[in-house]
Order: C-alpha cells, then sequence, then structure tokens
C-alpha cells in the first residue's frame, strides 16, 4: 500500500512525474475529467483548513470521484476519545483514498499503518506537510523552469513551520541549491533538519535580518508565526510581528525574485506587495489543486494489498520514551514508542512519529 506521510517517500524521478502529470492536468483538464469516476476521498481534518481541504476536495470532484468530510473534530468519535488508529480502520471501509490533517505529530503515519487504503499526510503539528511541497515544487518549476540552480530564502517561524521542513527535505535533492534561514532565534529551523544538511554539506547560513539578505534571493518564503503552536500566548504576541514584508523592503530585491507563501497569511505580507508581479503565492495556491490531483491519481494507482510497508532503518522498541507533547504518542497511549537509531556511535535516536531526539544510554 502506497502512501505519502513525507516527501522523502518520493523519489527526484517521482517528484518530476508529478510536476509533469499536474502541468498536463493544467493544459489538458478534460482528459483527467473521469479518471477517478466511482471513487470516493475522506477528507478529515482536526485542525481548520481552507487551501488544503477545499484543494483536495476540489482536485477529487475535477477527476470525476466523491468526497466525504469531516472538516470539524468535535463532531467525530474524535471527540468521544476514539484512536486515529481505529478511525483510519473504519475510513477504510468507507472510502478509497484517505486524506488527514491533525494537530498531533505523526498522527498520519499512525492512519497509514492502521488503514488497508492510500493516507495523504495534509500536514501534520508542526512536523510535516508533503503536499503543500508538492505545490511549492510545482510554483518554482513553473517559474524557473528548473528545480535546481538557486538561492531561497525561508523566513519567519521555521521551528513550527511544517512548510518548510518538507520543503527543505524536498530541495536538498537538486543540485546547487542555497539556504539562507531568516528567523528569530526562539523560531530557528529543528536541529534534526540542520543534521541533514550538514550531513549532506548543503550550503546554508541563519540571519536574523530579512533586509540584509534579500538581494541574493531567487525565491523568498514567507510564513506566519502560528498562534496554535506556542505554548503561551506571551510568546506568541512577541514574536508575531517579527517579519512584515512591504514594498519598500523589495526595493534591493531582484527584478525576477518570486515571492511565496503557503497561507493563510496574518500581517506578515502587507496586501500592497499583492500588485507586485514578483508576488507568487496565488499562484502557488492555485497550483496546489492540480498537484494533489495528480497525487490522488498516482497513489490510487499504485494501491495494493493494504498491508503496511516495514519502516525504514534501525528500530528501538519501547526502550525510549518520546517526551514531545506534540507528539501522538503522547496522547495515544497504547502505541508503541519507537526511535530510529541515526548514529549507532553516539546512540542518537530520533522518534519515528515526530523526530524527536534522545540517546540511548543518557
Amino acid at each position: 500500500m502506497r502512501h505519502l506521510i513525507d516527501i522523502l517517500e518520493l523519489t527526484v524521478e517521482e517528484l518530476d512525474e508529478l510536476c509533469k502529470k499536474a502541468t498536463d492536468i493544467i493544459a489538458n483538464p478534460e482528459k483527467y475529467a473521469h479518471k477517478c469516476a466511482g471513487k470516493k476521498l475522506a477528507t478529515l481534518f482536526f485542525e481548520p483548513s481552507t487551501r488544503t481541504r477545499l484543494s483536495f476536495e476540489a482536485a477529487m470532484y475535477e477527476l470525476g470521484g466523491n468526497v466525504l468530510t469531516m472538516a470539524d473534530a468535535g463532531s467525530s468519535s474524535a471527540a468521544k476519545g476514539e484512536s486515529v488508529a481505529d478511525t483510519a480502520k473504519m475510513i477504510s471501509c468507507y472510502a478509497d483514498i484517505i486524506a488527514m490533517r491533525h494537530p498531533k505529530e505523526g498522527a498520519p503515519l499512525v492512519a497509514a499503518r492502521n488503514s488497508t487504503i492510500p493516507v495523504i499526510n495534509a500536514g501534520d503539528g508542526g512536523h510535516q506537510h508533503p503536499t503543500q511541497t508538492l505545490t511549492d515544487l510545482l510554483t518554482i518549476r513553473a517559474i524557473k523552469g528548473r528545480l535546481d540552480n538557486f538561492t531561497i530564502g525561508l523566513c519567519g517561524d521555521l521551528k513550527f513551520g511544517r512548510t518548510v521542513h518538507s520543503l527543505i527535505n524536498a530541495l536538498v535533492r537538486y543540485d546547487n541549491i542555497n539556504f539562507v534561514f531568516i528567523s528569530p532565534d526562539e523560531l530557528k529551523v529543528p536541529d534534526y533538519i540542520i543534521d541533514e544538511l550538514k550531513e549532506h554539506n548543503i550550503p546554508y547560513e541563519e540571519v536574523t535580518n530579512l533586509e540584509t539578505v534579500m538581494p541574493q534571493l531567487d525565491f523568498l518564503y514567507m510564513t506566519r508565526v502560528q498562534r496554535e503552536r506556542f505554548f503561551n500566548e506571551q510568546d506568541y504576541i512577541r514574536l508575531k510581528n517579527s517579519y512584515v514584508l512591504t514594498p519598500d523592503k523589495l526595493d534591493t530585491a531582484k527584478s525576477d525574485l518570486c515571492i511565496m507563501h503557503p497561507l493563510p497569511r496574518v500581517n506578515e505580507i502587507s496586501v500592497k506587495v499583492d500588485s507586485d508581479p514578483r508576488a507568487c503565492y496565488f499562484e502557488q495556491a492555485l497550483n496546489g489543486k492540480y498537484m494533489r490531483m495528480a497525487l490522488i491519481l498516482m497513489l490510487l494507482e499504485q494501491s495494493g494489498d493494504g498491508k503496511p510497508e516495514p519502516l525504514d532503518g534501525e528500530l528501538i522498541v519501547d526502550e525510549l520514551i518520546c517526551d514531545n507533547p506534540k507528539c501522538i504518542s503522547s496522547t495515544e497511549q497504547e502505541l508503541k514508542h519507537m526511535f530510529r537509531l541515526v548514529n549507532p556511535e553516539m546512540g542518537i535516536c530520533r522518534c519515528v512519529y515526530c523526530e524527536n531526539k534522545k540517546v540511548r544510554g543518557a
């Protein structure tokens, strides 16, 4: 059974094929109008969403399929305490494919391990958002004609920004990508991503000032500071206006800069920037529908016997306990605590669900 939980599950060749398929869908929509006739997509959204949920639903309808939607966790059996595993088993009886968003990191992985139909991670807490990354790649490819040889600045909440994490993981596999991380110290990129960049000798720099690096950027990926990811209101209020993109800050930018944003925005991009030809974020949102159409087609075509694939890497089961309160293992008590051994010499392990680091024997 093929799922999409992490962008790294797709090869570079598959990423390129999905971009080509989405481009063909844009050019020839009538060719795909009945590709999913008789199929049902279940959208299970345990967190609020506009673009992701509606683009998934629009994608399935435009492929000729139908949608079963759960847009309010409060009206589902989750409110009664039903586990993610049981929810996935039940929805497998009613639908052909699932798109799931959940506030707990690793929840879509748990769903995939218990589902007999494909599961798509539509965002899990502050962890990953692979279909947004597919959208971003299609946008970059459409604008620049390539997915290599550029400098990208990622600005704002890089700690909890799941869209940022997935995009970095995808882009490191392309040649000559230079990363510039722009954030306050409290919202820096998580160490598991920095470790990955260092391991593969990928160039990056971390700065706190956007204006100083603006002239070197080919892409600027803005993000909002996410109130829902903070443990206290005071920290959110202190950091929420760290970066606000206004027209004057673009004076030193390249004429062909592409400004991206996964949306929704709050105030981190002034509406005055919308009329700038370098603003690409609404085009980016539209691309999300086409890329999700391509992904749905791929996963339905590759669906197998419903048995989950074995997890990669050397696993440590129920020896270490994940102490990340945002991890799905913190609330679903019957879940096994599973860690992947990433550095045997130093005993460094990472939680299978949320990437939280623990040191064996510490």
